[in-house]
């Protein structure tokens, strides 16, 4: 087991384009020190040039996932050189009360080098692996899928 801390902070200020509301800008702290400002989505007056939520659940999504494709690749002998991906989260109105995000797709281009190369079937193994064993895919309810060639 292991535990995983974080810190909020946010402090009243004035909505920047809207007179009638506060500002959702806000700060999170991470245990390694470092500072994300963060918002709410400009659907719900955010701050675009700040994360929001979603966005960070979409990432942490596609990070966990990334990190156990690659230790599978690795512990099977292939050699990533690099990992892309371009995570999209669709925040709908789902089975349950409001709304939620109910699918998160991810989209990864791997790029392999060294002297084994892995074919699709075994791509696609890794793929299924990661995805069974990513701690964040098996705690969210939306649905997670993997588009690879």
């Amino acid at each position: 087991m292991s535990v995983h801390q974080s810190a909020i902070s946010w402090q009243r200020n004035s909505h920047e384009t809207d007179a009638n509301t506060y500002s959702r800008n806000h700060c999170v702290t991470l245990n390694g020190g470092q500072q994300v400002n963060a918002s709410a989505s400009v659907e719900f007056k955010g701050d675009s040039s700040c994360a929001d939520p979603e966005q960070m659940l979409v990432s942490a999504v596609s990070s966990c996932h990334m990190l156990f494709f690659l230790a599978i690749a690795e512990f099977q002998g292939y050699q990533v050189e690099s990992y892309e991906d371009d995570p999209v989260g669709h925040l709908e109105s789902g089975d349950k009360k409001g709304m939620e995000m109910t699918r998160i797709e991810l989209s990864p281009r791997i790029t392999f080098g060294g002297d084994k190369m892995p074919d699709q079937k075994a791509i696609s193994r890794i793929h299924a692996n990661a995805h069974k064993n990513c701690f964040i895919r098996n705690s969210v309810t939306a649905e997670v899928t993997i588009n690879h060639l």
